[in-house]
């Protein structure tokens, strides 16, 4: 099949103070064996404007390059597919990156499946040093259905996700009241719906995590998911399993949330708000573990405060080992277990 033949896919990018990383993002996207893609970016109102648009300059017509006033990442997505000519979107943020057979490999197996969505593994990058893959990570366990979307055994990779145009315009596109989880509200509307997705084990990119990423702080993740959840559950026609799903989720995130501020009250000495967050995480979670801790924290959150420093201790003393073997930090961002 030449290339006149081949289904056009839209690469979009949104970019927000992406300019120091932009063109390796670029460089990566027009280094594909893939022959029929265009490439567009938006400028999401950045303040380094100057210096991204200094970037790309070499890239000419090569790019479709958009400015808007910020909108968030929903708002610049949502402008790229408006202005996407090609039959595939294909998202990747600007901190990623694509291997070189990424679209081809794609392409191929959603045409050949008659997909709507497909997505698949990436590499993580940490400092510069390739540290694991993603589904290492995150719950992988297809068939992806509407109900493993909402219980969070498929999760899907937004910067490896190549989704048919149509189906996600039909889906009402990025909801742009959300800068977090988003995508995760797409892809449930998008499923719901009755879009067919699936996923390939095969590394597509690779996918950097950065401390100032929209997803490094994993409370405001699990927050956006909640109100996620509280969205889907009001605005879609849900069976009586579906919302039961929902509830159960809400209140697993809920009561997450909940253990996280036990630990930020113990470290600043607040027991009395420690007390109430750990009964509310035991009320929430039902489970023996969140039932004992809330159990010593009433009596004795000093002691419970002295047992997570000395977690913390080692864990920080095991990042440092790492990152004297391997020239990078901690291998992944994780909370400290109470």
């Amino acid at each position: 099949m030449d290339e006149r033949q081949q289904p056009l896919v839209s690469v979009i990018i949104p970019a927000y103070q992406a300019a120091e990383r932009i063109r390796e993002t670029l460089d990566s996207v027009f280094a594909q064996t893939y022959p029929n893609f265009e490439v567009v970016l938006v400028n999401d109102g950045s303040p380094d404007t100057e210096a991204l648009e200094q970037a790309i300059r070499s890239y000419g017509e090569r790019l479709i390059y958009i400015r808007q006033e910020n909108r968030g990442p929903s708002g610049a997505r949502n402008t790229a597919i408006r202005a996407a000519r090609g039959k595939y979107i294909a998202c990747l943020d600007s901190d990623d990156l694509y291997l070189p057979d990424h679209l081809a490999n794609m392409v191929a197996f959603i045409e050949e499946k008659g997909l709507d969505l497909l997505y698949c593994d990436s590499y993580l990058v940490k400092n510069g040093i390739q540290i694991g893959r993603a589904f290492e990570r995150e719950r992988q366990i297809p068939p992806v259905t509407f109900e493993k979307l909402l219980r969070v055994d498929c999760c899907v990779s937004t910067s490896t996700t190549v989704a048919s145009r149509q189906a996600m315009i039909d889906a009402g596109l990025f909801d742009e009241r959300y800068s977090r989880c988003e995508d995760f509200d797409l892809w449930l509307r998008m499923s719901f719906r009755g879009a067919k997705m699936d996923l390939v084990r095969r590394v597509g990119g690779e996918h950097r995590l950065l401390p100032t990423g929209l997803s490094a702080d994993g409370q405001l993740l699990r927050e956006a998911r909640i109100e996620i959840y509280r969205k889907t559950r009001a605005s879609l026609p849900l069976s009586a399993a579906q919302q039961a799903i929902i509830t159960a989720m809400i209140a697993w995130n809920e009561g997450t949330c909940q253990t996280e501020l036990v630990k930020r009250y113990l470290r600043e000495g607040r027991y009395p708000e420690a007390r109430v967050a750990a009964g509310k995480a035991a009320e929430l979670l039902q489970d023996r573990k969140s039932r004992r801790v809330a159990l010593v924290v009433q009596i004795a959150p000093w002691a419970v405060r002295h047992f997570l420093r000395i977690q913390e201790a080692r864990s920080a003393r095991k990042g440092k080992q790492r990152a004297g073997s391997t020239g990078s930090g901690p291998t992944r961002d994780e909370s400290v277990p109470l």
